[in-house]
């Protein structure tokens, strides 16, 4: 089986509850997550706590699957940009929650408030409103026809620099420039309702 194929399943699987589908998941997965929280709270400042966002994202999602909190959850291709929103809204948290301690909050609880503010789940509402989003625009790149539009938007997404994008693709950053581009007018012209 291929490793779409693979990922599909274990997703169905982690829908009707089972740990192992999660736990292949894990495996494929929370690397990147944690490598993404990492460039995402270094970018606020910080740079500690990369696993412990990666982490609590990580187990949203598994809590919102089996949940059924995903309706449009049914490949790779819809797992990694919810798996990129929940970690980013791990990584929102944990900058709050050091920010509202340095303007006065008792720094003896860091350890125990960082805990609780971890483990918060993000409302079903919010995760499907940026699931359906996400969707939305990486469904207008491929109405383009340029498969690696969509590719390169997910990079930017996870925070690839335009370089190492260009190296993966086997390409120049110029070329990557002008996808970019391309990417940019696509999503803002869809934005501003034209055709």
């Amino acid at each position: 089986m291929s490793a779409d194929g693979s990922i599909t399943r274990w997703i169905a699987d982690l829908r009707r509850g089972d740990d192992a589908a999660a736990g292949e998941l894990w495996a494929a997965y929370f690397a990147r997550m944690v490598a993404v929280a990492g460039r995402k709270l270094a970018a606020a400042g910080r740079t500690a706590d990369d696993e412990d966002a990666a982490l609590s994202a990580f187990k949203s999602f598994c809590l919102g699957a089996k949940a059924g909190r995903f309706p449009q959850l049914t490949d790779r291709d819809n797992l990694w940009p919810l798996l990129l929103a929940l970690t980013a809204h791990k990584c929102v948290d944990q900058v709050r929650h050091a920010t509202r301690l340095k303007r006065g909050g008792p720094a003896g609880h860091v350890a125990a408030d960082l805990e609780v503010v971890t483990s918060r789940e993000p409302t079903p509402e919010l995760l499907a409103e940026v699931n359906e989003q996400l969707v939305a625009l990486l469904d207008r790149l491929d109405r383009t026809g340029d498969p690696a539009l969509r590719r390169i938007a997910l990079w930017k997404l996870e925070g690839e620099s335009t370089d190492d994008i260009a190296e993966r693709l086997g390409c120049s950053r110029r070329t990557v420039e002008r996808k970019l581009a391309v990417v940019e007018m696509v999503w803002d012209r869809d934005e501003g309702g034209d055709p």
